[in-house]
């Protein structure tokens, strides 16, 4: 099922034109990649897709419903967003159950089916041990796993995450990119990631989306499919 349409998006700051023209789709029960070489606007993409910048052109459609007919749910992690302070007043353990929220309603409690994906969401990154601590008091990469668990806890039908890696050490890492995996092929979750290593994550992804930037038009940019070996222009 097409969760994610976009076609002939273009976006420009000021008067200098930063994608042209730009096609792409995401599905359900896909993980997919992003890349590119750096000024790329690989970001930009990302924020003119979900509307929090306005694109010049084009249009964007985003299904209403997720494979089970329920309301589609879509999460995003910007690149670097954890920058809780010392006195953020919230243990790692408070901070995750609160993704659970929107999906039961502020008002109602949480049961044991939403402890075991607190649980599950927290391990997936590594932070179980430390669900007592304060978040105030992790390091910056501790930070972003555990605003991670918490977008896991949330189980929305697309992930859109932007270098959502950062800080992780090799194993974490690994165990992310299985979960990821795991959740677009076993549970049709639809999955879209900016990564700055394609290498690494090539054994789990479906297939990838590469901007590259014109030589003749500086910013101008194209899409290309490399799971099916194909390359086509998107002006």
């Amino acid at each position: 099922m097409r969760y994610l349409t976009v076609e002939n998006l273009s976006y420009q700051y000021d008067n200098e034109p930063v994608l042209e023209g730009i096609h792409y789709h995401l599905d359900s029960g896909e993980f997919v990649t992003l890349t590119g070489e750096n000024g790329a606007a690989k970001s930009t993409l990302i924020k003119a897709t979900l509307g929090i910048l306005r694109p010049k052109s084009g249009r964007v459609t985003i299904a209403k419903e997720n494979i089970a007919g329920k309301k589609l749910r879509l999460a995003y992690l910007p690149q670097q967003i954890a920058s809780f302070n010392a006195g953020f007043p919230s243990t790692v353990e408070e901070f995750v159950r609160s993704g659970r929220y929107p999906r039961k309603g502020w008002l109602k409690q949480l049961d044991q089916h939403d402890d075991e994906h607190v649980q599950a969401s927290l391990e997936s990154v590594g932070m179980w041990d430390n669900r007592q601590k304060s978040i105030g008091s992790l390091s910056g990469g501790q930070k972003q796993r555990v605003v991670i668990a918490r977008l896991f806890a949330s189980d929305p039908d697309v992930f859109i995450l932007d270098e959502p890696t950062t800080g992780m050490d090799a194993g974490t890492i690994k165990t992310f990119y299985d979960l990821m995996h795991h959740n677009a092929h076993q549970h049709g979750k639809s999955v879209l990631m900016i990564t700055h290593d394609p290498d690494e994550v090539k054994a789990y992804a479906d297939r990838n989306i590469h901007l590259v930037r014109n030589q003749q038009l500086p910013w101008r940019c194209f899409n290309v499919h490399e799971a099916d070996g194909e390359v086509s222009s998107v002006d």
